[in-house]
């Protein structure tokens, strides 16, 4: 038999040559030097070949393996060589099956199906969080851990929801590779290794009429930008998400005569587009709903006076340095914690301010559980919030866009009454001198 030693110290000579281990197996050298492990054997009656690999790569140990594995194949009435290259043709052929291969594909036959804003975040929430980590991978390789690994990636940053809603995108795509014959399993059921996703948050918010004017009035008279002003106004008269007044386009707003400051403008609405309404609400895959938003005479004004200040433009709140822009995330909290009333209230507080004032109000006049008209004022109060209120459905809520639109005019003028007691008109916030930020005690 061979060893290590004369199969180190074997060089090249004037013509190749065979060291001779057992089995069929020998080390070639050539007249170069380079030294390969071959196996001389015989299948259906004829000599055949076969090569390991080079020396000292492979060592005689290994060769040795390689040897039985492919006498083990002959016993079997197989080919090693052939089965050796058909081993190779499908390692090639699986690592070209990777994840990012198959998921553009699932992304491709889905995206019909969805929304634009919907397709365009599928396929962004995997281009940044997934592919780094497994796109270039065979999806066949890919196991429990690795996905685990890259989702507790997305949880470490804090986005425990986009964790979760990765895991279900990515299960969707290895049932498809699966059915492409491509995968053969599911690696994605890890949820009970994953972070629980957190209740809903509570938002800071002030509970108080006479709270909820100070805070209009301290604003109203704070030394901040009058487009930040103007958007904390409308968002306390309106109660919508911060998110979608600061990109509102002018476009949405409808039934105002914008060139006669003191025409009436009683049918007055904010018509906020499906695809606007999904993406605010956090892409969600079900059906896309617009949302119409019964505007009060003080909205109205205070739209009028944004105007003079942004009609130019696209957007209704574009921050000061491009009318392209939106108003910063952060500008109305920020002027908030300025004035004295951080952890007290912030801009999506508004909704929790209406939801609780506007209930308590209704309450008092319709007693819980005495009176079947609060139930219907509650219905009102979660239709202008785009909640689905209990005891309608989601279907009659999706095409029932203008579900009793003046009823809900009626509440967003009531509301608009109670916070404005005192409050100088929005155009006078222009006019008018401001004193510097103030804090409240």
């Amino acid at each position: 038999m061979l060893t290590d030693a004369a199969a180190r110290t074997a060089t090249g000579r004037d013509k190749d040559y065979k060291l001779k281990d057992s089995g069929g197996l020998y080390l070639f050298v050539t007249t170069t030097g380079h030294r390969s492990w071959r196996l001389k054997y015989r299948f259906a009656g004829k000599e055949k070949r076969l090569v390991f690999g080079s020396y000292p790569a492979i060592k005689i140990a290994e060769a040795r393996n390689l040897r039985d594995e492919a006498k083990r194949m002959l016993r079997e009435g197989r080919d090693p060589a052939y089965e050796r290259k058909k081993a190779k043709l499908a390692n090639i052929n699986r690592h070209g099956h990777t994840f990012q291969k198959y998921a553009r594909r699932w992304h491709e036959l889905q995206r019909d199906r969805w929304s634009k804003v919907h397709a365009d975040d599928v396929l962004g929430s995997l281009e940044r969080d997934v592919f780094p980590s497994l796109g270039m991978i065979a999806i066949a390789d890919i196991d429990e851990p690795m996905v685990l690994a890259t989702l507790r990636a997305v949880e470490e940053r804090g986005a425990i929801e986009t964790a979760h809603r990765l895991r279900q995108r990515m299960s969707s795509i290895f049932k498809f590779a699966k059915a492409e014959g491509a995968g053969n399993g599911n690696p994605t059921d890890v949820s009970q290794s994953m972070k629980t996703v957190p209740a809903g948050r509570r938002w800071p918010a002030l509970t108080s009429f006479d709270e909820v004017r100070t805070l209009v009035s301290i604003v109203d008279e704070a030394g901040a930008h009058p487009v930040t002003r103007l958007a904390s106004r409308f968002m306390a008269l309106t109660a919508q998400r911060p998110g979608m007044i600061r990109k509102a386009p002018w476009r949405e707003f409808e039934g105002i005569d914008w060139d006669r400051r003191e025409c009436p403008a009683p049918v007055a609405l904010w018509r906020i587009p499906a695809d606007r309404m999904k993406q605010e609400l956090d892409l969600r895959e079900n059906d896309a709903f617009e949302h119409c938003v019964p505007l009060a005479r003080e909205a109205v004004e205070t739209l009028r006076a944004l105007r003079r200040l942004t009609g130019r433009g696209p957007l209704a709140f574009p921050n000061n340095r491009s009318a392209m822009v939106p108003l910063s995330e952060n500008a109305v909290g920020y002027l908030y914690n300025r004035v004295g009333y951080k952890k007290r209230h912030v801009p999506h507080g508004w909704r929790s301010s209406f939801s609780t004032l506007m209930n308590a109000h209704f309450s008092a006049l319709y007693p819980v559980g005495t009176d079947p008209r609060m139930i219907i004022e509650r219905l009102y109060i979660d239709l202008m919030l785009a909640h689905t209120p209990a005891g309608l459905s989601e279907t009659e809520r999706l095409y029932n866009r203008a579900a009793y639109m003046e009823q809900r005019r009626e509440i967003a003028q009531l509301w608009a009454d109670k916070i404005m007691i005192g409050q100088k008109s929005a155009h006078e916030l222009l006019d008018g001198p401001r004193r510097p930020l103030s804090r409240t005690r």
